[in-house]
């Protein structure tokens, strides 16, 4: 017989599930560290030294460096994650809408009113609404721009 069939008949289930187990758990604690690292790095309240103080003991004392920064400041890494989410969507929206702004072209005019006339097959605006709009989209994009 081969190494190979050998070694499925010595592994044992039991094995293979505290293998998996003690695997996941190291990749969760990576996960755990590297999100520590980054929000030691993002959270402006924090000084240089106590960003150098923070590192140290996560680096020297990894385990005891982590669980201790989780417990006394771990509160507010939602927080800062969700507010660094926020700045860049925000980020993210200002850009589409200067890039929108910035090319009110034909095709962006014919866009519009396509988007007008398929509001109105939904039945979301009447005929009067629908000539005021794109009058509306019209006279915008004919008037803004002088070649």
């Amino acid at each position: 017989m081969s190494p190979a069939t050998y070694l499925a008949y010595d592994y044992p289930l039991l094995g293979a599930f505290w293998t998996m187990l003690l695997l996941f758990l190291w990749v969760m604690w990576f996960v755990l560290l590297f999100r520590v690292v980054v929000d030691v790095f993002r959270d402006d309240s924090l000084s240089g030294w106590a960003k150098t103080g923070w590192m140290i003991f996560v680096i020297v004392l990894p385990f005891v460096g982590v669980f201790v920064y989780v417990i006394a400041r771990g509160k507010n890494m939602g927080r800062r994650e969700i507010a660094q989410a926020r700045a860049q969507q925000e980020a993210f929206d200002s850009y589409i809408r200067e890039t929108a702004a910035g090319h009110g072209t034909q095709a962006g005019t014919a866009d519009e009113l396509h988007r007008l006339s398929e509001i109105r097959s939904r039945g979301d605006l009447t005929d009067e609404e629908f000539d005021r709009a794109k009058q509306l989209v019209l006279s915008g994009h004919g008037s803004g721009h002088a070649h």
